[in-house]
Order: structure tokens, then C-alpha cells, then sequence
């Protein structure tokens, strides 16, 4: 076991785990910060995506020892208190997530896209959310809501 300092949602965090183990179990197992969730296990539905530095990243590829305590690390719980990041804001209003397990990682993976587009067409998001798996397919609301949140992310 080693020691790793993180700062994850503004906050230094020291773990001792072995190197090798994922973010995701980390975040969920060590820090009890359970609303990044397990889905795959492989990167591939998008259930795990966290930002670092911004950039939206699969938790669960990404081992402690890839890190360093400089690496800002934001999790669904950091986007914001009170749920009142636009994104979190434009899911409420159009009603996206059903079982909404895969949710959290559909708004760390929007958050971030819009950070850098906030003037996206409809190709734009469907190139943006391709990784990202909903089960319950609610695809049209995600990309409403998607819509919705970079108009107020303009105009804000």
C-alpha cells in the first residue's frame, strides 16, 4: 500500500491503496463518493466519468498512480452544492434520467463537452455523448437538456 494525496472537489484527500487500483474504487470504496458509478468495468458505457482537470475521464481505467496531488478531480458530488450547475439544472427541467443510474456520468460528460462548445448543433452532442450509454434510452431528453444548459451557459 502506498499513500496518495488527491484533491478532489477542492479538498486534498490522502488514501493508502496499491497503485494499480482504479479511481473508481477510490472514489467509491475509500471516500464513500458513490455517486460516480460501476457500469462496465472497461471504459466503454461511461457510467464511471469523472472530470480531471476538466476533462471528462473514465474512472474506473484510470489508476491512482496516474495522479498526482496537483490533478484537480471533480466528481458528480463537486459539480456543484446545490445542484445548481446548468447542466444539473437543465436535467431537472427536462426531466432526463429514468433509472438514472448511468445519469451522473451523462452530466460530467455534458459538463465538460459544454466547457469547451457551448454553442453545439446536434452532430456536435451526438459526437460528444457517443460513449456514454443510457440503458433506458433517454437519449432525446439528454441531448433537450444538453440544449437547454448551453443557452444558459451563454447567456450566463
Amino acid at each position: 500500500m502506498d499513500k496518495y494525496i488527491l484533491n478532489i472537489n477542492g479538498k486534498k484527500q490522502t488514501v493508502s491503496v496499491d497503485g494499480d487500483t482504479p479511481l473508481l474504487w477510490v472514489l467509491r470504496d475509500e471516500l464513500k463518493l458513490t455517486g460516480t458509478k460501476f457500469g462496465c468495468g472497461k471504459g466503454l458505457c461511461g457510467a464511471c466519468t469523472i472530470h480531471i482537470n476538466g476533462v471528462e475521464t473514465r474512472s474506473c481505467q484510470t489508476s491512482i498512480d496516474f495522479l498526482d496531488d496537483e490533478d484537480q478531480i471533480t466528481t458528480i458530488e463537486g459539480l456543484s452544492i446545490d445542484a445548481s450547475h446548468p447542466v444539473q439544472k437543465a436535467w431537472v427541467a427536462h426531466d432526463v434520467p429514468q433509472c438514472g443510474y448511468c445519469q451522473s456520468g451523462q452530466i460530467m460528460t455534458a459538463s465538460s463537452f459544454l466547457s469547451r462548445n457551448n454553442k453545439p448543433n446536434d452532430d456536435d452532442i451526438d459526437t460528444a455523448m457517443k460513449m456514454n450509454i443510457c440503458r433506458c434510452g433517454t437519449y432525446p431528453r439528454i441531448k433537450k437538456a444538453i440544449k437547454s444548459a448551453a443557452k444558459e451557459m451563454k447567456n450566463g
